[in-house]
């Protein structure tokens, strides 16, 4: 679960910035039978030095590489495949918008399964366990790190 308020002065401050393009990252609206149900953020890695070195203590990190983060919007639609779904479309259109993209790489707070088997039913593949800061302070510092490649390997 992501760690952000839903009032309209914390969702402004939260999202904002890359809504009026001032942040590097993108948010993508997924939509499902003309709804928003879930959001994807991309952001190249080099755009974020710091969280780039962090990664990068876990494994190397190729030149161009990529990060999403996603949430479905409704906690009462999860379970039933969005969420991979919505990471699979995400990649696809990563490959097209970005083409020098290399890879997409994620980490995933070890215990949140639901997110984790979601990037494996999509194509990611796990390839390192590391401690990171959590997004949400609540969650522990241990994190999976997933991997899928333009090539469509997790290797």
């Amino acid at each position: 679960m992501w760690n952000h308020g839903t009032t309209v002065e914390e969702v402004a401050r939260d999202f904002g910035p890359a809504a009026r393009g001032q942040e590097p990252s993108e948010d993508l609206l997924a939509l499902l039978e003309g709804r928003p149900v879930g959001l994807v953020q991309r952001a190249r890695l080099l755009d974020y030095p710091e969280y780039l070195a962090e990664l990068a203590a876990l494994v190397p990190v190729p030149d161009g590489a990529m990060t999403i983060d996603y949430l479905v919007g409704d906690p009462r639609q999860t379970g039933r495949g969005l969420g991979t779904a919505m990471i699979r479309a995400v990649i696809v259109r990563t490959w097209e918008e970005h083409p020098a993209a290399p890879c997409v790489l994620v980490p995933v707070v070890a215990a949140n399964r639901a997110s984790w088997r979601a990037l494996e039913r999509a194509g990611f593949r796990r390839i390192a366990v590391g401690d990171l800061e959590p997004d949400n302070p609540v969650d522990d510092r241990t994190h999976y790190l997933y991997r899928v490649d333009r090539s469509g390997s997790g290797d």
